[in-house]
């Protein structure tokens, strides 16, 4: 009764929970969102450096998040570069004092002066001593004046008084600089010592009030250009109960009140990435400008064939990236008509405009990553629990069926999505489990594109464009959409240059392959010959970093490995994982020759080997999982772990094969669920950069401010119906652009080459000329 009341539930979810229903629900929800962020920052009042001054809240222990934007966090040398040609001074009492030396440790963690020009002027009353020195270029204490005159009425008066004529000055003093005015923070009444009684928190309020009075009324009917700084009075009010003597703030909220400053003052001229607030972001560039006319052409072009006709076309099944294989149609699916690479093109441009919107315009918030262990592994378990739900029965039991391989891509995928927005690569044990993912991406690479090389035997130029054209599209225009370069998505650059490595590896002379080493068993020596020369090529690179930059340093090459004008991320990437590939090509190499020999039990519900030996492996395995957690969790540092990573990793990936397939019952089975999510696993790791992460992977796209829980599950909701969509339009678009036929192949691969030097050639030149 369970399973079939479990097997209703899923088939009724399925039903009516359509991927084409959740696309419309996904655009319906972007365009209100869209709608709803537009008025909040025309009507709403106040941008993200007046958020950035005014309100946040703490992450965690000493962890601000202002809100709707990020904060960076400024290191000294940034802080000296920022500061080099200003005077700051702090004007004010004990509690102003306080903010001074924050803000001083910030531009040297040792107080050394080192020509930055910041001082304190000790001016606890608002009073004529102050408007003097304001006069000469120009702040103000309310606890000393609540203190001198036990909080009498007519001291606020004067108080008033005071700082309206103040206010004239430090709206001139604005007009050549920036003048912040720090609201007061509360104080915790119960410590204060006998002679600051009369400083009450309903007094600090009225005084407050009066300020923010004063300095609103100096507006005339424009923007106060005098700030105010409430951000450290928001954290004290969490924090006020840790003051030793209940006036004085915690070091962590004047550190709060003192990086807030300095993200208000350096923001716009240092422009960090992980720093939103208080930024503008440049106007489109010309590439940019000029990709937004392709896509409106296009879409021009496709409504005009829409009206003129109506041509249906049956979309082709999307092979899987790693070998190609399509399922075939019951029927033979209808050529695709002459408005259908513009139609793709059309979808392409919409999908685009948001990646621009979420992270190239001001429209949308930002908030920073903080990690916690329930971030990471609540929405793990929770996951995993949904991957168990939707099992169903494998159509093959081989050993990594294709079933199989897309679960593995599946669940992989999604830790490494959790992983990347908690923040967890803080937390070293969990980044080397991740880092064993990533390599075991590259495993089923290497496995993949040997076994089809290997059976198939197929070389030809389709080919190659077929894989190089679905791995590397949506990276191409998200270079021209984002303004970034080809190795900011390092992970594709990774998979591409390692399928170029496997793709010459088999294609040279000799082509060894099944129906070759069939004959002779010399053959399979062969193979393991060009294995090992493949990794005396890696080991000779890997060894050798100058001889690595020297050869990726090579122009054209160099265009696409260099990230900041290096290539040093570059060898980090391709050094941390570089025998990943072959260990899955090797593994592919003997599984198939003990497949051909039939040394191993496919069938269903049979067990890879005999009893004895598949108990053994599989305790081994289970025990390699337990050291290999037990040796990450004592790593020291990230350095430390990585420079083991490349030789142990492969352990903990065969260690998985074996668990997963040598039972039989295993193999009978699989996730549909994470097998969805395989299938569109490198649109999803692609996608995740902008329109869920955000700031380039620095911060957390935030569409619904003020709810992180469903903010996070209404902006997954839209970032995976996008990362569907995309799978399919590139698809569809493979099958448009790249034909069959190897001469209109090869003139079209002419075409592209001799358009793309032209467009580089003439950018050149026009960035020369414009600088």
């Amino acid at each position: 009764m369970a399973v079939l009341a479990y097997s209703l539930g899923k088939r009724e979810i399925n039903h009516h929970f359509t991927i084409k229903n959740a696309k419309l629900i996904s655009l319906v929800v972007v365009i209100l969102l869209l709608v709803f962020h537009t008025a909040l920052r025309y009507y709403g009042g106040g941008d993200s450096c007046e958020r950035l001054l005014s309100t946040g809240r703490y992450l965690g222990e000493n962890v601000w998040q202002p809100y709707g934007c990020m904060m960076h966090k400024y290191k000294s040398i940034e802080a000296k570069t920022c500061l080099a040609e200003k005077r700051v001074a702090f004007v004010g009492d004990s509690r102003i004092r306080q903010l001074f030396y924050a803000f001083i440790k910030i531009i040297d963690p040792e107080q050394r002066g080192d020509g930055n020009k910041v001082d304190f002027l000790w001016y606890p009353e608002a009073n004529n001593s102050m408007k003097e020195r304001l006069i000469s270029w120009t702040h103000v204490s309310i606890n000393w004046s609540i203190k001198l005159h036990s909080g009498s009425s007519e001291t606020l008066q004067q108080y008033k008084v005071n700082l309206t004529a103040i206010a004239v000055h430090l709206e001139k003093l604005a007009d050549h600089g920036e003048v912040y005015w720090v609201v007061q923070e509360p104080v915790n009444e119960q410590v204060l010592s006998e002679n600051r009684k009369m400083i009450t928190n309903k007094q600090l309020e009225l005084y407050n009030d009066a300020a923010v009075d004063v300095l609103n009324s100096s507006k005339r009917n424009s923007r106060s250009r005098v700030k105010l700084l409430a951000a450290s009075r928001q954290a004290s009010l969490e924090t006020i109960t840790q003051s030793d003597d209940g006036l004085h703030l915690p070091e962590s909220t004047r550190n709060v009140g003192a990086m807030v400053l300095m993200n208000s003052l350096c923001n716009k001229l240092l422009r960090p990435i992980d720093g939103s607030c208080c930024q503008t972001l440049p106007p489109p560039n010309l590439l940019q400008k000029l990709s937004a006319c392709f896509f409106v052409g296009s879409a021009v072009v496709f409504l005009i064939f829409h009206v003129l006709g109506n041509n249906h076309h049956r979309r082709p099944g999307p092979p899987d990236v790693e070998s190609l294989e399509e399922k075939k149609p019951a029927t033979a699916a209808a050529p695709l008509g002459p408005k259908a690479p513009f139609q793709a093109l059309c979808r392409m441009g919409i999908i685009m405009s948001y990646f621009y919107l979420c992270d190239r315009a001001d429209v949308f918030m930002k908030e920073q990553k903080f990690y916690t262990h329930s971030t990471f592994f609540i929405p793990l378990i929770y996951i995993f629990v949904l991957g168990v739900f939707y099992n169903e029965n494998s159509k093959e039991t081989k050993l990594l069926n294709r079933e199989q391989t897309d679960e593995w891509k599946g669940w992989m995928q999604l830790v490494i999505l959790i992983y990347h927005i908690s923040g967890a690569s803080a937390f070293i044990p969990v980044y080397m489990h991740v880092r064993v993912l990533v390599a075991a991406y590259l495993f089923q690479t290497g496995y993949g594109h040997f076994s089809f090389f290997w059976l198939k035997g197929d070389f030809g130029l389709y080919r190659v464009c077929q894989v190089l054209f679905r791995l590397n599209f949506l990276v191409l225009v998200l270079c021209v959409v984002m303004d970034r370069p080809y190795q900011f998505y390092y992970f594709v650059p990774l998979v591409t240059f390692w399928f170029v490595v496997i793709y010459s590896t088999m294609a040279m002379w000799p082509q060894i392959l099944q129906k070759k080493a069939n004959g002779s068993g010399l053959w399979h020596l062969g193979v393991l010959a060009k294995l090992l020369g493949l990794l005396l090529f890696i080991c000779i690179f890997a060894f050798s970093q100058g001889f690595f930059e020297r050869i990726f340093s090579i122009w054209p090459i160099s265009t696409l490995f260099e990230l900041n004008g290096s290539i040093h991320e570059w060898w980090f990437r391709w050094k941390l994982d570089r025998f990943a590939v072959i260990h899955g090509m090797l593994f592919a190499f003997i599984y198939l020759v003990l497949q051909k020999r039939q040394v191993l039990s496919e069938g269903k519900g049979e067990a890879l080997f005999s009893p004895k030996i598949s108990n053994l492996l599989i305790f081994l395995s289970v025990v390699s999982f337990i050291t290999y957690s037990i040796w990450a969790s004592s790593c020291k540092t990230k350095a430390e772990c990585n420079e083991m990573h490349p030789y142990i990793s492969v352990v903990q990936m065969l260690s998985f094969i074996l668990i997963r397939n040598i039972p039989g019952y295993a193999r009978s089975i699989y996730s549909s669920f994470f097998a969805w999510f395989g299938k569109i696993s490198l649109e999803l790791f692609i996608c995740q950069y902008h329109i869920w992460l955000a700031a380039d992977t620095k911060g957390i796209l935030v569409l619904i401010p003020g709810n992180p829980s469903l903010n996070i599950m209404v902006s997954t909701f839209i970032f995976v119906c996008v990362a569907h969509e995309i799978s399919l339009i590139t698809n569809d678009l493979a099958q448009m652009v790249i034909p069959k036929d190897s001469v209109a192949l090869l003139k079209r691969l002419g075409a592209v080459g001799l358009l793309s030097l032209v467009v580089q050639t003439l950018f050149s030149h026009m960035q020369n000329f414009l600088s």
